[in-house]
């Protein structure tokens, strides 16, 4: 770069953006890097309190803003996320559909280390819609060594730094339990709950069972859904330590590996994951908050069941780190701390 008057800029080629702020009107860049400066463009310089300009002198192994900008845009990018235009140095990345935000965090903060440069990401395992920006990069200073933006690059490998996996369509059944719902005693006020919930993500709802206790006649229930095609089923309902809440062991006997039973978040403790013997369908036992909560364990799962992520034990401790909801007056979940 070289720093010249702005009065002898005609011709020059400008090296940065430069930005005009007029208060309640705009805040843009009024001249874009590349541009050639004309005896028209002064006084508007002039009024931006432009009285110096740096103009562009390509360096050998130096890279503009824009153009390492683009650098850490492919170490991102992905056929599921699209760049927004080059703006100030900065490039934007936006979500091209419905799905689950997955970063590579300990690569991400391997290249946000190396100082000069920066990628700021939404959380990992965020639910995302099409249109959401999920990350921005830029470098800090105009210009970068292209050695370091190799750096970058090797530290990055071959995959992207992040992804969006694609919801996939799904058929769900519902199997309620519990006594007092199967004879009529109370209302069954759950499965309205998880229709909601399920219509988030445009599940096709196969139908509920309502059954009373009997461990055998839920694992019917199970399997029938299973039978008819159900890519998922939620239990709700006998998801507590009590010896009359059998839904466990219906689980379990239904044919399905558990998972886990129990999980480190609150609201959804209770929360057991299994998957069937057969196509490995994942089966939800879903404890009573998730009737009365805004958000709990569901919201955390769910997203990543329909991204057809085979979720471990260990993805589940993993959620004690910001497992904890605060109930807040006003939820703006997934905007919020619970389950990052």
């Amino acid at each position: 770069m070289k720093l010249i008057k702005t009065t002898e800029a005609v011709g020059h080629v400008l090296c940065h953006d430069l930005t005009q702020i007029i208060k309640g009107v705009t805040k843009d860049a009024a001249f874009r890097k590349g541009h050639i400066v004309t005896e028209e463009d002064i006084p508007v310089l002039l009024s931006m309190g432009k009285d110096h300009l740096y103009i562009w002198e390509k360096t050998e192994g130096m890279l503009h803003e824009n153009e390492a900008a683009e650098l850490l845009y492919g170490i991102c990018k992905n056929d599921h996320i699209t760049p927004s235009e080059v703006k100030e140095g900065k490039i934007e990345l936006i979500a091209a559909e419905d799905g689950l935000l997955k970063i590579d965090t300990q690569r991400l903060q391997a290249i946000n280390s190396l100082g000069e440069m920066m990628i700021a990401t939404r959380h990992s395992n965020f639910p995302v819609r099409k249109g959401d920006k999920v990350a921005g990069t830029r470098i800090i200073p105009l210009i970068i060594s292209k050695e370091k933006m190799d750096q970058a690059i090797a530290l990055a490998g071959d995959q992207p730094l992040m992804d969006i996996l694609p919801y996939t369509h799904k058929k769900a059944g519902v199997v309620t339990t519990g006594n007092e719902v199967f004879h009529g005693r109370i209302q069954d006020t759950f499965g309205p709950v998880i229709f909601d919930k399920l219509k988030e993500y445009n599940v096709e709802i196969l139908g509920q069972t309502i059954c009373d206790d009997n461990p055998e006649h839920i694992s019917k229930a199970i399997n029938d859904f299973i039978e008819a095609g159900a890519d998922l089923i939620c239990c709700t309902g006998g998801m507590s330590v009590d010896p009359d809440d059998t839904t466990p062991s219906a689980i379990k006997a239904s044919g399905a590996d558990i998972v886990s039973y129990g999980a480190p978040v609150l609201p959804g403790a209770m929360f057991l994951l299994a998957y069937h013997h057969k196509n490995h369908v994942p089966i939800l036992g879903l404890p009573g908050c998730v009737m009365y909560a805004k958000r709990t364990i569901f919201d955390l799962v769910l997203p990543r069941i329909m991204a057809d992520e085979t979720l471990t034990q260990d993805d589940l401790a993993a959620l004690g780190h910001g497992g904890l909801c605060l109930s807040c007056p006003v939820c703006t979940f997934p905007n919020c701390g619970f389950g990052k």
